[in-house]
């Protein structure tokens, strides 16, 4: 008798025991990669200053097209710099929307929309107040020369721009915008040089 009492209470402690062993082993955590999107940061510095020194960059090239229709000669720059209009407005409504989500200002301080004042001189590819007064002062087949090597070197600007941002940014949106100017845009800059070139 008190050897079966003796088995039995043994296995119950030993029940006991290894039903603590299972409760005190924590489910394991899963790997910080799969960690909800929302618990990782959407956007960095870079984003922010791609937003805000591109939509001024955008901004210059949409008032560079807008002379194309009474003063180019080229039916093709008209084509060309319609549309260069028809894409860039959207993408600096596209930019704005992104620097309102993210609350940062719209412009980064000190930058003039669309000429070279300010932090906007520092961007790749501006033109100056003089480039911009010569261009909007020239006729036929002399603007149609000024735009195109304008317009080239300011394209190259933004490819430049997009290149940093696909290099250095984090928000998902702001690299697909970034690789969409970069393939538009260098797309138009052949383009351009066949058009300087014929």
């Amino acid at each position: 008798m008190k050897v079966t009492l003796a088995l039995a209470t043994s296995g119950i402690l030993a029940a006991c025991g290894n039903t603590g062993a299972s409760q005190a082993a924590p489910p394991s955590a899963p790997p910080a990669s799969l960690a909800p999107a929302s618990q990782a940061a959407e956007h960095n510095e870079a984003d922010v200053r791609f937003a805000q020194q591109m939509i001024p960059h955008h901004t210059q090239a949409v008032r560079m097209a807008e002379l194309a229709p009474t003063r180019a000669a080229s039916a093709e720059v008209k084509k060309l710099a319609s549309a260069i209009q028809a894409a860039q407005q959207p993408e600096i409504d596209q930019l704005n929307a992104m620097l309102a989500r993210w609350g940062a200002p719209a412009a980064m301080p000190g930058m003039d929309h669309g000429t070279a004042h300010g932090a906007g001189h520092d961007m790749a590819g501006m033109m100056s107040d003089a480039d911009m007064g010569k261009l909007g002062q020239a006729k036929a087949a002399e603007f149609d020369r000024q735009f195109l090597t304008m317009m080239i070197a300011h394209h190259e600007g933004a490819v430049a721009m997009s290149a940093t941002e696909l290099r250095d940014g984090r928000d998902a949106e702001a690299k697909a915008l970034a690789q969409k100017i970069t393939d538009a845009q260098r797309a138009e800059i052949d383009q351009m040089r066949r058009l300087l070139a014929g």
